[in-house]
């Protein structure tokens, strides 16, 4: 059996929902129909940023072999207006070091934007700052040479049906989406 690891915040927790509603237990469903010798790991911690990402992973990397991390981190860095670059730098240290523990390990990187006004979180450099930030994921994930999700919440983010009614937290027909738009990217490390 192979692991894959998703580590991320709220949005890879399945935030107010059933854990077998979160994307992560909705893409085991997957394997198992597919008869593929996965395990699918739900490592999502609500409230996470990148440096707090960036602190707990060794210790979910020393718990058993990873052989597929799906990278998951930036949300709360954006609603917090951290600027870009820690942020960026963050994400780099923590693919850094499962390439340092596991090199045999397949990364996906998941993009994240925010297309909605920030201005109420105190982030008066809206546009710049969503550019920058959705920018940054691609290049990483180019830099690194990994595997890329575009956006985690296209088609959910906006759709009042689909998020829970903070408006931010998909709900569980949002996560299926979800679940859909790794999937797009994730079956192909699988083979």
């Amino acid at each position: 059996m192979h692991n894959i690891i998703f580590f991320g915040n709220s949005l890879t927790a399945g935030y107010q929902l059933r854990a077998n509603e979160a994307f992560p237990a909705l893409i085991q469903q997957r394997l198992d129909s597919l008869k593929l010798p996965y395990k699918a790991l739900n490592y999502g911690v609500s409230g996470e940023t990148t440096a707090g990402g960036r602190q707990r992973v060794a210790s979910v990397l020393a718990r058993q072999p990873v052989d597929v991390f799906v990278l998951e981190l930036g949300a709360n860095d954006g609603l917090r207006g951290i600027p870009v670059r820690e942020t960026t730098q963050n994400l780099q240290e923590i693919i850094d070091l499962v390439k340092l523990k596991h090199p045999q390990a397949r990364i996906v990187l998941v993009g994240l934007e925010f297309p909605f006004d920030l201005s109420a979180f105190g982030n008066h450099q809206y546009g710049r700052y969503a550019a920058d930030f959705k920018a940054s994921f691609r290049t990483l994930a180019d830099k690194n040479n990994v595997a890329f999700v575009p956006f985690l919440l296209q088609n959910v983010l906006g759709v009042r049906a689909l998020n829970l009614p903070d408006g931010v937290h998909p709900n569980a027909e949002g996560q299926k989406i979800l679940a859909s738009n790794v999937w797009a990217v994730l079956q192909a490390v699988l083979v």
